[in-house]
């Protein structure tokens, strides 16, 4: 169904027309003065300038043409010509139970579904996943559902970092610890070990001992340069560890994504790419895009407009090996070829800009992309704590992923404790009580925040059961299953809405009517913030319609029946809304 906006819209358009003007002038927008009206249209400044005539005499057409209509309570002139517009009561009540009919609550899938890859996540293969990865998991989960739900064939890829030189790094500390295995015997003819011989629990240590000996020994660092180079190249012990390396690696990331409710379609990594490396670049170098630049390999990717200087994208160093580049755009040919993609969302930090404009600008210029193919970075700011600096450890390292999910799980059972929630439940229950709401601290902390600045991590406020919090908007929807189970206890059942009763019960009304609109905003921009902040003003609005209308001591039967009614609708917008954001309700509090 048409979202409210858009059916006023329609209508006053044709009454544009009728009083002799292109419809595009009828456009209808909230009014930014809620006092005087619920809708306004401004087009007739616009058109006075094109048709030479006064706004008030255009708008004055188009007002009387509007006036007639028995949708409208009051349609007025304010100002130069600005149209004012608010509905009545019976219609606003009539659009409601057309939501409340409606399975996705009135909001349409889009009319041309594409195949969309979201790319998001980033974790690396042999190291622990830290607080650096949770805003790329938290958005991207997000915009992935978002696009989902509007229809698209959506595929979401973790993209894994597993094929750089922390590979070779690695490998060198286990052959140090270990070198009797048979993966560095170069004579060994195999079969190899089916069971891994290092554990995750090994890996958390071996990582950082091996980066620490690489940054400070020349020597080792040049061993495991050299180990990257035979592991590329397919020397088959190598092979084999890093098979072990990886599968242990993407085990232990699985459950700490499950653990945040991130879940992805594809475990694809830079590895899987590695065979259209030395085919896509011999391509590249008989089209003449791919050049030699000072011993290596490179795409000139500027522009005569170019503000500042591009640099090339590099294909090969003159040492013969790849960077991120190569295999990124190596990655957008399987994707176009393999997947079918017809867009590309990469949610990755603002650090990477230029990297990915180097990658697009050379993936259109050599036909790697097709031109119809959208290619987006939607990149984020940083997350960080009181001291405004990236968010550490109280002994000022990086933070585990876990270890901060635990810290989260931690508050929210001290936060629920002081606010008296789930006191009688089972302790089962109450942990995953705690689960949920410290998940729902967590992700709204972060999108309610526009994707594009920094941002602070306050716990203690984040976790708290008031204020713009993720708890809050658990213990509001909870609020409103409460109602229905115990309207339901009585057998009292939700009925038809009727045209609302007190001021706060019409804003609430008004406010279910913007979904459509902000879903669609927010799927445009690729920015949850939008819909964040609808959440937060709609659990606002509901409290004040509870606060107000005492639904379950109404007297009046038909009264009643509508105000659950609007529970319902309001649950149901809060489950679909929430969900986008990747926030789980209980059923309890």
């Amino acid at each position: 169904m048409q979202s409210l906006t858009q059916k006023l819209t329609d209508i006053v358009r044709e009454a544009f027309v009728q009083s002799g003007y292109e419809a595009e002038y009828g456009t209808i927008a909230l009014s930014n003065r809620p006092d005087l009206a619920q809708f306004q249209c401004n087009g007739a400044l616009p058109a006075a300038k094109v048709y030479g005539r006064n706004p008030r005499e255009i708008g004055q057409q188009v007002v009387e043409k509007l006036q007639s209509a028995d949708i409208f309570a009051d349609v007025s002139l304010a100002g130069p010509g600005f149209i004012n517009l608010t509905v009545t009561d019976a219609y606003l009540a009539e659009f409601m139970n057309e939501m409340a009919a409606d399975e996705r609550a009135g909001i349409e899938s889009v009319s041309q579904p594409r195949r969309v890859v979201v790319d998001y996540g980033g974790a690396n293969v042999a190291k622990p996943m830290h607080v650096g990865h949770l805003r790329a998991g938290i958005i991207g989960e997000s915009i992935k559902r978002i696009f989902q739900f509007m229809g698209d064939d959506v595929l979401g890829d973790v993209h894994l970092g597993d094929w750089g030189t922390q590979m070779g790094q690695v490998i060198l500390e286990i052959k140090q610890r270990q070198p009797e295995l048979p993966y560095f015997d170069a004579n060994y003819t195999g079969p190899y070990p089916e069971e891994s011989p290092i554990t995750l629990a090994d890996l958390e240590e071996i990582y950082p001992a091996a980066s620490k000996q690489y940054k400070s020994d020349p020597a080792y660092a040049e061993a495991a340069r050299q180990i990257t180079a035979e592991l590329q190249n397919g020397r088959p012990g190598y092979r084999a560890l890093w098979q072990h390396i990886h599968d242990i690696s993407v085990a232990g990331l699985k459950v700490d994504y499950d653990n945040l409710d991130i879940h992805f379609d594809l475990w694809m990594g830079e590895s899987d790419v590695q065979n259209r490396i030395d085919p896509m670049i011999e391509k590249l170098e008989e089209e003449g895009y791919a050049v030699r630049s000072e011993g290596a390999l490179v795409v000139d990717i500027s522009e005569e407009d170019d503000k500042k200087e591009m640099p090339p994208l590099i294909l090969r160093k003159s040492d013969g090996g790849v960077l991120y580049g190569t295999t990124d755009l190596a990655t957008i040919d399987q994707r176009v070829q393999e997947l079918k993609a017809e867009l590309i969302l990469y949610v990755v930090d603002h650090r990477q800009r230029q990297h990915f404009e180097q990658v697009f600008r050379a993936a259109y210029k050599t036909g790697v992309a097709p031109q119809s193919l959208g290619l987006e970075h939607n990149y984020f700011g940083t997350m960080n704590g009181k001291d405004g600096k990236p968010f550490k450890t109280r002994e000022g390292g990086v933070m585990k992923l876990k270890d901060l999910i635990a810290l989260v799980h931690e508050a929210a059972l001290q936060r629920m404790d002081e606010s008296h929630v789930a006191e009688e439940f089972e302790e089962a229950e109450r942990q995953e009580v705690a689960n949920r709401v410290g998940l729902a601290a967590l992700k709204y902390a972060d999108l309610m925040n526009q994707r594009t600045k920094d941002y602070t991590f306050d716990l203690d406020r984040f976790a708290s059961f008031e204020g713009r919090t993720g708890p809050y908007l658990l213990y509001t929807a909870v609020r409103a299953h409460s109602i229905l189970r115990k309207a339901a206890e009585q057998s009292l059942l939700p009925g038809e809405i009727l045209p609302p009763a007190a001021e706060a019960e019409r804003t609430l009304l008004l406010l279910f009517a913007q979904l459509t609109d902000v879903l669609q905003q927010t799927y445009e921009t690729r920015m949850p913030n939008h819909l964040a902040e609808y959440v937060y003003n709609l659990a606002n609005e509901f409290n004040r319609f509870y606060n107000t209308c005492h639904i379950l001591r109404e007297e009046d039967a038909a009264q009643q029946a509508s105000w659950l009614g609007v529970t319902q609708l309001f649950l149901k917008i809060m489950e679909i809304t929430l969900h986008l954001l990747g926030i789980t309700i209980p059923e309890r509090m």
